[in-house]
């Protein structure tokens, strides 16, 4: 089943990304989040919180929550502080 994830972190990015593979979907957020957040002037330790905090719990639901409510037709939306994601079947 194909669907399309959509992310944003408040105030700095939004991107999109489609496919059919939810571990890839997870992968694809935490390649380009965090890239947003190296990228973001943050010191190391900074960093690492963030993507403990915040990408961590969202990303490790894709392949299980986002997964079953998109295979059950309905989207899926998770947010952690600044960022925001969202799962839905492709039309």
């Amino acid at each position: 089943m194909t669907f399309k994830m959509t992310w944003a972190l408040v105030a700095e990015h939004a991107d999109e990304w489609t496919g059919d593979d939810f571990s890839q979907a997870a992968a694809v957020l935490e390649r380009k989040v965090g890239a947003a957040v190296t990228a973001s002037g943050m010191t190391p330790e900074a960093q690492e919180h963030w993507r403990a905090t915040f990408l961590a719990p969202v990303r490790d639901l894709i392949p299980a929550a986002g997964k079953s409510a998109v295979e059950a037709g309905r989207d899926w939306t998770k947010a952690a502080g600044p960022l925001l994601v969202s799962l839905a079947p492709a039309a």
